[in-house]
């Protein structure tokens, strides 16, 4: 269907009816997730379905950017132009809109596979329309869809070539499956100055674009606001970056907890001494299963489906710099902050090159070249944030316990399968500990949950801002002893006494008596222990929850048949003594 040279047009109206014109009114339209939309085309297409009911549009998509509204009056007059500074002049996207308000037309259907995470809580509409998915059978079911427009906003360089830019993730497999005749479709495009022009794979082949939509002016970018990192998060991003080995591979995703780790491994490789004082200080045994502090020799190289700020700040410092294909980093989309955009824009050629803009089919699996694809992932450490994980290892990203959407599955189970199948992977996961829910301040580590993003039989290491969790190839009472020992000390007592209520499991003594003071994983572990190394995790919990002692005397520990009980200083974190051995235990002190 593409043609060599595509019809140009300056209003989007024009575009939509040129559109309307070649489908016979009857459109399916596939957009890229996130930034790459084209979103003069598709609010032109919604306008024309919305005047004419004879026109049919369905479109499939994931991830519509809106930006935070307020209603009429002094409310909007004083958050518009924040906003505006916030999350850039970005043009609102009619369909989603009219999703909100309930005022879609019947003639138009929209269905996701991705959520702007909480935006559609409680929307009935976008909550019956969503497609559960992982961002790997995208492609998959986006053929399946049979699209006859594809429509994406794209970025232009000074010779006039053409990028996806933003967006490589399904485009490209799209494209490629139209030369090969598996698909047929319009490819509509709408130029966007603001976008960085990415070489390599994004950039655009001659003949591709059958209609450009060329603008007068470009609308802003969808700025994503950078949200301050907290305490619980530094705590988080210190604990990783022990776990990242000189030489590896690394991703990490979108929020304040990536941007921890990567603040996390500048320190360790920029002030070494300094980041290595903080685990000096740390006041909690540490659970993690390997230590690696060191600065950097040869550097990371880093495969992720998003290419996100902190990704870039450790590219830009020279981190991640151990190259495959002559790229350092191989990226699938991004979403940012505009000094982001502004960052790719301005550098240099040669240096963007280095950031080479792939497929999720790439990014996000080992099919197609794999014994490559395997020797470069070398000790991969893949790190995804969780709402939730359960005592038995079972991660909740997605969803709530009643069935309701609040993002998506995305790529994360993508990458949690694939750092097990990689030698020398891991998979992380991480979690504040707890979190402010009406009021009131509620664990979230539970004992089980009704739904589930990663189920627990592909848990490996959990890290909250209280330490690591290691639950890879270990039983159940194992995993259960290094959840608590993660859990905020108010509700560890309360898991212990879901886990003695839920059966005979090896190691829950007492299962029908009151359970006492949780006294650490001693409390659980039926088989011997070795002692643990010196603290290693940064603990803010005094600084959070203030000082509370903790009792746990009358415990027996299953290993000696001592008694466990607080010695002194255990309420600053020291741990806990067995009384005959003496052996130290990973468990924490109640602050």
């Amino acid at each position: 269907m593409a043609k060599s040279k595509p019809s140009v047009d300056s209003a989007a109206d024009d575009v939509a009816r040129r559109i309307i014109d070649q489908t016979g009114g009857r459109i399916r339209l596939a957009l890229p997730l996130g930034l790459g939309k084209a979103n003069g085309i598709v609010n032109a297409l919604t306008r024309a379905a919305c005047a004419d009911p004879q026109i049919s549009l369905t479109i499939l998509t994931a991830l519509t950017l809106q930006r935070p509204a307020a209603k009429a009056g002094l409310k909007r007059r004083f958050l518009e132009p924040a906003a505006d500074r916030l999350f850039g002049r970005y043009e609102p996207i009619l369909y989603a809109q009219m999703i909100e308000e309930g005022t879609l037309p019947a003639n138009i259907q929209v269905r996701e596979f991705f959520f702007q995470a909480g935006y559609w809580l409680g929307n009935a509409y976008a909550q019956r329309h969503y497609i559960s998915a992982n961002y790997t059978h995208a492609l998959t079911y986006a053929l399946d869809f049979q699209p006859n427009v594809v429509a994406q906003l794209l970025a232009r360089d000074d010779d006039g070539r053409t990028s996806l830019s933003c967006n490589t993730d399904i485009t490209v497999d799209l494209l490629a499956a139209r030369r090969q005749g598996r698909a047929e479709f319009i490819f509509a495009a709408e130029i966007n100055e603001n976008l960085p022009f990415m070489g390599g794979p994004a950039v655009v082949g001659d003949g591709e674009v059958d209609i450009m939509l060329e603008p007068d002016t470009s609308f802003e970018l969808f700025s994503a606001v950078r949200q301050p990192v907290s305490l619980q998060h530094i705590a988080i991003g210190l604990q990783v970056s022990q776990l990242v080995p000189d030489g590896g591979t690394l991703q990490i995703g979108i929020g304040s907890i990536g941007d921890a780790i990567a603040q996390a491994l500048l320190l360790r490789e920029h002030k070494n001494e300094d980041y290595l004082s903080l685990f000096d200080a740390c006041p909690f045994p540490d659970g993690a299963p390997e230590q690696h502090r060191a600065r950097f020799e040869e550097g990371l190289y880093s495969v992720t489906e998003m290419l996100v700020g902190g990704l870039l700040e450790l590219f830009e410092s020279g981190i991640i710099r151990r190259e495959v294909d002559g790229a350092a980093i191989h990226a699938a989309f991004f979403l940012e902050c505009r000094d982001f955009y502004r960052r790719l824009r301005e550098m240099p050629v040669a240096t963007r090159d280095r950031i080479a803009m792939m497929p999720v089919s790439f990014t996000n699996s080992l099919y197609g070249d794999e014994e490559k694809k395997r020797a470069a992932r070398r000790d991969a450490r893949f790190v995804n944030n969780a709402m939730i994980v359960t005592c038995l290892g079972a991660a909740v990203s997605d969803g709530t316990g009643d069935g309701q959407v609040v993002s998506g599955v995305g790529g994360q189970f993508n990458f949690v399968s694939q750092a097990l199948e990689l030698e020398g992977g891991r998979s992380i996961i991480t979690l504040n500990a707890t979190r402010e829910s009406n009021g009131k301040t509620v664990s979230n580590i539970r004992w089980n949950y009704p739904h589930m993003t990663v189920p627990r039989h592909y848990r490996d290491i959990v890290v909250t801002e209280y330490g690591v969790a290691d639950l890879r190839a270990k039983t159940d009472e194992q995993c259960i002893a290094a959840m608590l020992d993660i859990a905020d000390s108010r509700f560890q007592q309360g898991l212990l006494e879901q886990a003695k209520r839920a059966g005979n499991r090896p190691g829950l003594r007492n299962q029908r008596r009151p359970a006492p003071e949780y006294g650490g994983p001693a409390e659980l572990l039926a088989g011997p222990r070795p002692p643990q190394g010196p603290p290693a995790a940064l603990s803010l919990r005094h600084r959070l929850h203030g000082s509370r002692t903790a009792s746990s005397a009358g415990i027996v520990c299953p290993e000696t048949g001592g008694q466990i009980e607080n010695r002194p200083g255990a309420a600053r974190g020291k741990g806990i003594d067995v009384r005959a051995g003496r052996g130290r235990l990973p468990g924490k002190a109640r602050a």
